[in-house]
């Protein structure tokens, strides 16, 4: 689309928890305001006070919904003949220590493998002391070391995919208290030669789900990239994973319909893992702080809510022959195309608008020294890549049928936030570009999807 548009690679993958903060940042109007002078009056005092306990009110409520809605979701994908597991609580597990040895073994081993030897190290944004942070961008080879392992465990029967797909619930709960102790810990640690900003100001509990440290680091982990890309996507990835074995412990082998869903999710965890440097440049990466919200969501809500279709056809498959998964692939592979051949183009585009790959592309020049595309993926619709992630998502949640709606609740949830983070996009270029953007959106008017939206 234009060259100086934040990359949005990142943004329907893990947007879900930076999202919330955002909306919760903007629930009271003194929060995140850093240059505002106190209000010394009795009134301005109580204005304040009423405020934050607004706020507070608000973060709880979210986190209390963010777990519950979670756990319902799950007990959802069970066949409507059996009972709800919350209708029994006295005889429903949320709590198992073997799925808390599960989350705090999965933590210690990619922390471990953070320091693998192998991989780029690339340069982000500027930390304190105007030297740019190194990350290590070894997430596919940590991922690669950690299926390798778990399927070797399962081949000498030390370890079986129902250790797992049993204690999702016991997971949840385990993620919660991981995520506490985590959110915790960076709120009591004392400050960092990593980190220069405190963005937030307000309650206890305010700096504690939102957070107050842009870039925290563990020696040479960054845990703000650790949470997402070691966390939240080899997370997703193993899951999967876990769900497969699972089936084939039960089945003998994988159905159609479920090895769809596994080979989709699969392909576009892998292709944000081969590419695990377009996080590094995006507005969720570069000024949203880490908090309990944010860890929270790495730990249940990106593995867990985003496996949702598999841990659904677990439990309820849904049987389609070969000419009816035909449409199926064409869907994921054409969305795959919009999506990744679109992003390429903005990013070479960005990096060297000069490469004679682009001297075909038609160009709006912009107050602001760079140049808005008007030609190519961009000249089709202003998001092309958001079209591609909407199409891939559905194509996965395609194969478990049409007798339930929870398997979709990841696409709906994917396109609500794109839709939302497309206008924050848009209202950021208008501000940058002025003319030059309404120009752009006349001429290319539609945002995702051509003649509809």
């Amino acid at each position: 689309m234009n060259d100086s548009i934040p990359s949005t690679h990142f943004s329907s993958k893990s947007q879900f928890t930076t999202f919330i903060s955002k909306k919760m940042h903007q629930s009271n109007s003194f929060h995140g305001e850093k240059n505002q002078q106190p209000q010394k009056d009795a009134s301005g005092s109580s204005l304040r006070s009423v405020h934050t306990k607004r706020s507070n009110i608000n973060l709880f409520l979210v986190c209390v919904f963010f777990t519950s809605s979670l756990i319902l979701f799950l007990d959802a994908c069970h066949p409507p003949s059996e009972a709800w597991v919350l209708s029994n609580l006295e005889r429903t597990r949320l709590w198992d220590w073997t799925a808390a040895a599960i989350v705090v073994v999965f933590t210690i081993l990619q922390a471990v493998l953070y320091y693998l030897p192998i991989g780029r190290v690339a340069e982000g944004k500027m930390g304190c002391h105007d030297k740019r942070l190194k990350y290590s961008l070894n997430g596919l080879h940590a991922f690669v070391v950690s299926a390798v392992l778990l399927m070797g465990l399962w081949h000498c029967g030390m370890v079986r995919g129902s250790s797992v797909s049993s204690r999702v619930l016991p997971l949840v709960s385990a993620g919660l208290a991981m995520s506490t102790l985590l959110s915790l810990w960076l709120y009591l640690r004392p400050g960092s030669a990593h980190y220069s900003q405190q963005p937030y100001s307000g309650s206890f509990l305010q700096e504690f789900a939102l957070g107050k440290e842009i870039d925290p680091r563990v020696g040479r982990i960054d845990m703000k990239q650790f949470a997402m890309v070691r966390i939240g996507f080899i997370g997703w990835a193993m899951m999967d994973l876990s769900y497969v074995l699972t089936a084939i412990e039960t089945n003998g082998s994988l159905s159609l319909s479920f090895l769809l869903v596994v080979t989709f999710q699969l392909i576009y965890i892998l292709d944000f893992l081969i590419d695990e440097d377009s996080v590094l440049p995006t507005k969720e990466f570069t000024e949203e702080s880490v908090g309990f919200l944010m860890i929270l969501g790495e730990y249940i809500w990106i593995p867990i809510f985003s496996s949702l279709p598999i841990y659904f056809l677990l439990h309820r498959p849904n049987h389609i022959d070969f000419l009816s998964a035909i449409p199926i692939l064409l869907l994921f592979g054409i969305g795959f195309l919009f999506y990744y051949l679109s992003n390429e183009q903005k990013s070479g585009f960005r990096k060297n608008p000069n490469n004679p790959a682009y001297a075909h592309l038609k160009v709006i020049e912009s107050p602001s020294g760079e140049n808005l595309m008007v030609s190519g993926w961009f000249g089709w619709v202003r998001h092309p890549n958001y079209l591609g992630d909407i199409l891939m998502m559905f194509a996965w949640c395609l194969p478990c049928g049409f007798t339930s709606l929870v398997p979709y609740l990841p696409v709906i949830q994917c396109i609500n936030l794109l839709r939302q983070r497309a206008n924050e996009i848009e209202a950021s270029c208008q501000e940058k570009h002025g003319e030059a953007w309404h120009e752009y959106c006349r001429r290319v008017p539609y945002k995702v999807l051509p003649y509809i939206y």
